[in-house]
C-alpha cells in the first residue's frame, strides 16, 4: 500500500498530470523536441511517477515468481507504449512467438527478470544502458535514424551506441536495405541481421471498389468529382497541433509538390488524417491549395480514408517504413513516394506505383498528373499493388519471423 507521504505526492502528481492530458509537453521521441502530447502519453508519464515508489516491492516480487525460470526460457517483446506502430509491431511479433512455440513473458516483467531474452520494436530504448548493461540477450529492430542527420543528434547517439559494442545484439530486424547496411557498417555480423519490412494485416485494409469508395467520401465529406489525394503521415513535431515541421518526414517537399498539382488541376482535394498535421495545414492554406483534415475515430476510419483517395503520396526524406506504403497498396490506392525507407525495396517504378529522388517536389507532382491523365495506369498499379502487399502480409511475413526467432529463444521442452 502506498502510505508514505512521497507515495501520497507520487500519486497526487500523476493524478494532476494524468487530468492536464493535451496540455502536457513532453519530448517526441522522434523529434527530439517538445510539444503537445495526446493523454495517452500523459497517462504514462503519470505512470512512470508512480512506479519508482512501488518498484522494490515489485522487483522482489516478480524476482521470487521468476527465479526458478531457466535461462533464455521466456522472450519479452517490448513495444513503446504510445499505441503507435511500434506497439502494433510488439504485438504481432509476440503473436508470431507464441504460435511458434515460445514462452512469452509480460513486457513489464522484463526488466525485473535476469538472463531471460528480450527484443525491443525501439531501437532507441534498446541501446539505453539499463538494458545493454542487464544479464539479459537482446535484439532490437533498428527502423530509421541516419547518423549525420542535421536536428537530429539522438541518430548519431545510438549509432555510435551500436558501434561501439555491437556483437551485444543477437538479432537485430531492420526493414530495409540502407539500414541493413548501415547497421552491417557500424560492425554488426551480417548473419544476425534479418531485413523484415513492416509488414500489413490484409484483412483490415480491403479492396477499394466504386461502392467503398462511394460511401467514404461521403462519410468525409468530400467530392465525389474530387482528384482527391492523400496524405496519411505524421509530419509535424509532438503529439499536438505539429506547427514545427518534422524535416526528416518532407511535409515541405509535400505541400510543394501539392502545391504544383493544384496548379495544374484545380480539382485537386487533398486529404490529410492524423495528428501533428498544423505546419502542413497552414502551408497549405497560404497556397491555396484545396484540402481537409480529418482526425479519424478508429483505425476503420483510416480504411475508409485510404478508399476515398485516388492517389497517396509519401513525401518523406528518411524512413523505417512506412506503413502507409503497403496500405495504399492493400487497399488499390496507386503510390507516389520518395526512394525513403522500405518504399525502394517495394516498389517498382512504372509497375506498382511511381518512385521519385528524395527532395523532388516536381516528381512526385509529376507522378501524381500521370495517374489522373492515365486511368489504365491507376488501374495497373491497383492490381500489382496489391500484390506486393499480399507478399508482405502478415501471414507472408511470419516464417521470417520464425527465422530470426530460431535459436535467439528457447521453447519450452526443445
Amino acid at each position: 500500500m502506498l502510505a508514505a507521504p512521497a507515495a501520497r505526492d507520487a500519486v497526487r502528481d500523476a493524478a494532476i498530470l494524468a487530468s492536464r492530458g493535451p496540455e502536457t509537453t513532453a519530448r517526441d521521441r522522434s523529434g527530439g523536441r517538445r510539444g503537445r502530447v495526446s493523454p495517452m502519453t500523459a497517462a504514462r508519464h503519470a505512470r512512470s511517477l508512480v512506479a519508482p515508489v512501488g518498484r522494490p516491492v515489485r522487483q522482489a516480487a516478480i524476482g521470487r515468481r521468476t527465479r526458478d525460470w531457466p535461462d533464455r526460457s521466456r522472450l519479452f517483446v517490448l513495444g513503446d507504449e504510445l499505441g503507435w506502430a511500434l506497439d502494433d509491431e510488439a504485438a504481432y511479433v509476440t503473436a508470431v512467438a507464441r504460435e511458434a512455440g515460445y514462452a512469452v513473458g509480460p513486457p513489464a516483467w522484463a526488466r525485473f527478470t535476469r538472463r531471460q531474452v528480450v527484443f525491443h520494436t525501439s531501437h532507441f530504448a534498446a541501446l539505453d544502458p539499463r538494458w545493454t548493461g542487464s544479464s539479459h540477450r537482446l535484439g532490437m529492430a533498428y527502423f530509421h535514424g541516419r547518423p549525420g542527420t542535421p536536428g537530429f543528434p539522438e541518430f548519431d547517439g545510438a549509432y555510435e551506441s551500436l558501434a561501439r559494442d555491437p556483437d551485444r545484439f543477437d538479432r537485430i530486424q531492420v526493414t530495409h536495405r540502407e539500414i541493413e547496411l548501415l547497421v552491417v557498417a557500424a560492425g554488426v555480423d551480417p548473419t544476425r541481421v534479418h531485413r523484415i519490412p513492416i509488414g500489413i494485416e490484409l484483412d483490415r485494409f480491403p479492396l477499394v471498389d466504386s461502392g467503398r469508395r462511394d460511401a467514404a467520401r461521403a462519410e468525409l465529406g468530400l467530392d465525389p468529382d474530387a482528384f482527391v489525394v492523400g496524405s496519411f503521415q505524421k509530419d509535424g513535431v509532438g503529439m499536438g497541433d505539429g506547427d514545427e515541421p518534422k524535416v526528416i518526414k518532407g511535409p515541405d517537399v509535400l505541400v510543394e509538390a501539392l502545391a504544383l498539382v493544384h496548379g495544374e488541376l484545380e480539382r485537386l482535394v487533398v486529404l490529410l488524417t492524423g495528428p501533428a498535421r498544423g505546419y502542413v495545414r497552414a502551408a497549405l492554406e497560404r497556397r491555396g491549395v484545396p484540402h481537409v483534415h480529418r482526425l479519424l475515430p478508429d483505425r476503420d476510419g483510416l480504411t475508409a480514408a485510404y478508399h476515398a483517395l485516388d492517389a497517396h503520396l509519401v513525401a518523406s526524406r528518411q524512413e523505417g517504413g512506412p506503413k502507409s506504403v503497403l496500405e495504399s497498396m492493400a487497399t488499390g490506392v496507386p503510390l507516389v513516394t520518395t526512394r525513403a525507407g522500405q518504399a525502394p525495396d517495394l516498389v517498382v517504378e512504372g509497375v506498382n506505383g511511381n518512385l521519385v529522388d528524395v527532395d523532388d517536389p516536381v516528381g512526385l507532382a509529376a507522378g501524381l498528373l500521370q495517374l489522373e491523365r492515365d486511368p489504365a495506369l491507376a488501374a495497373r498499379f491497383r492490381r500489382a499493388g496489391r500484390v506486393t502487399a499480399e507478399e508482405n502480409s502478415h501471414a507472408s511475413l511470419a516464417p521470417r519471423w520464425r527465422a530470426l526467432l530460431e535459436g535467439f529463444a528457447e521453447r519450452p521442452g526443445g
